[in-house]
């Protein structure tokens, strides 16, 4: 009878050869060895991230000594405040000032307007004015003896344009910006203006005098006009009237 061989197939299941166990426990530890190994900054264990990076340092460190904090940066100083009627010098006249405000019951702001109102503009007089609906207002300061301009430019002619000039600096729009609208045509120079709701043009920029603004003597409030003097200006031949006339382009200067 032949013997049987005995192979490792053989074996219960469940059983394991002698140091099996031991290979996956060696090759573990030996990841980990090459594991450590790669993370090791220098000889002794030590990792790359137990090791502090140097920071650079600013100007300003630089120029502070060993153990010295760097200095603080510099602010600016704060603006000055504005002047007030209290911090002005008034000398003597303070008292008479006092006076005349509570004279007239007036705020120190009320008092200096009324002092503008009166002398800014000496032998002028302050008119206002706007569109029909009222959506417009303005304010402009002119003579009481107003010289009028009736030109019969394409555009004039058909909106029965007349006006007077002033510099931009004697105007002031008091309310109405967002309800304007602007036509223009040609050169577009001259900015027609038009209130949205109503349709008036109450003011607006000359061709000749874009410097300036053109004022409806027709649109300004009852009272301050003393007299008028209407010139007629042929704006059909444009270039060749401002080449003529010797005052109206200075008009809006001041």
């Amino acid at each position: 009878m032949r013997p049987t061989r005995r192979s490792a197939s053989s074996q219960p299941r469940g059983q394991k050869r002698p140091g099996a166990a031991r290979a996956p426990a060696a090759a573990a530890s030996a990841a980990g060895d090459t594991r450590a190994q790669r993370l090791a900054g220098h000889p002794g264990g030590r990792s790359r991230a137990a090791k502090p990076r140097p920071r650079p340092s600013s100007p300003r460190a630089q120029e502070a000594g060993p153990g010295e904090a760097p200095p603080e940066p510099a602010l600016p100083p704060p603006p000055a405040p504005a002047p007030s009627v209290a911090r002005l010098d008034l000398g003597d006249q303070r008292e008479r000032w006092e006076t005349f405000r509570k004279r007239q019951r007036l705020t120190c702001e009320g008092a200096a307007k009324l002092l503008l109102d009166t002398f800014e503009y000496q032998g002028l007089v302050k008119h206002t004015g706007g569109c029909h609906c009222g959506a417009v207002r303005f304010e402009v300061w002119a003579s009481a003896d107003l010289h009028i301009f009736d030109c019969n430019c394409s555009v004039c002619k058909k909106k029965q344009n007349r006006h007077f000039i002033v510099p931009a600096s004697r105007f002031k729009l008091l309310k109405g910006a967002e309800s304007i609208t602007t036509y223009t045509f040609n050169t577009h120079k001259a900015q027609h203006t038009f209130c949205k709701r109503c349709g008036v043009q109450s003011f607006y920029t000359p061709r000749s005098n874009p410097g300036g603004f053109g004022i409806a003597p027709h649109c300004l409030d009852e009272g301050t006009v003393r007299s008028m003097v209407i010139e007629e200006f042929n704006g059909s031949d444009w270039e060749k009237a401002m080449q003529e006339h010797k005052t109206i382009k200075n008009m809006s200067k001041e």
